[in-house]
């Protein structure tokens, strides 16, 4: 009567991913893309082995536009230099990858690309939150 029926645990978790995503500064927001991008790909790899072809599909799909749309365009090219290119360019080969590995039921694409994303937020993770200011790259 008054919305949809909604599981007491999804709703909680959607409050808590907006309430972070409000409160988080910008070097916290990239490691929560970082988060979204392996939980996708996680979901994707479950499908696969599932044979449940929508579920593989519509997470990699989700997997790939976190990857281009929040990771790859909060690149500053300008003032990152080589190490932003070359994440721009890394970014289109994992995008390239899990296109790959969607069109051809391929495990070892997938791991590849989480693999990929492991080191990258390790990295980004060490970098720390220099008090709430964006990295350059």
């Amino acid at each position: 009567m008054f919305g949809t029926t909604t599981n007491p645990a999804q709703a909680y978790s959607s409050v808590s991913i907006e309430t972070s995503i409000q409160n988080a500064s910008p070097h916290k927001l990239i490691l929560l893309l970082f988060e979204g991008a392996h939980e996708a790909i996680v979901i994707a790899r479950a499908g696969m082995e599932e044979g449940d072809i929508p579920k593989k599909g519509m997470s990699i799909t989700k997997a790939i536009d976190i990857i281009l749309n929040g990771l790859r365009a909060s690149l500053n090219l300008e003032e990152g230099g080589e190490i932003a290119q070359n994440l721009y360019a890394l970014y289109d080969y994992m995008a390239g990858r899990l296109l790959h590995a969607n069109m051809h039921n391929d495990r070892g694409a997938l791991n590849e690309v989480l693999g990929l994303l492991t080191d990258i937020q390790g990295a980004w993770a060490s970098i720390g939150d220099e008090g709430g200011q964006p990295a350059k790259a």
